[in-house]
């Protein structure tokens, strides 16, 4: 988990510097690179959106706030965007994430 700065951005992309979880692996490709997730505050009509993984806060993961991992809005961001390392989420909240990216990506 980091804070990441996805400015600047364009139409609906998720905006500002903001948690995101890093979903590469790190012995995938060579450039200064990382496929991440970004994260937003938990809304009560994400309930039933298999792209939002809810994440409570705790001390491990750094969140100050009941938040939302968006697996629909995953992308690769140059490592010169991050920031500042707030913690990691637990083994189950990453095949969560994982699953939900499987979804949004339909591989079939």
């Amino acid at each position: 988990m980091w804070l990441i700065d996805f400015e600047p951005v364009q139409g609906a992309e998720m905006n500002k510097v903001r948690p995101a979880v890093v979903v590469s692996s790190d012995s995938v490709g060579r450039l200064p690179i990382k496929l991440v997730a970004p994260i937003t505050g938990w809304q009560a009509h994400f309930v039933g959106n298999v792209w939002h993984v809810r994440v409570e806060p705790t001390k491990s993961n750094g969140l100050s706030k009941e938040s939302a991992v968006d697996a629909l809005q995953i992308r690769a961001v140059s490592i010169e965007r991050f920031r500042t390392r707030l913690g990691r989420l637990t083994a189950d909240q990453m095949e969560q994430i994982a699953a939900a990216i499987a979804i949004v990506v339909e591989h079939t």
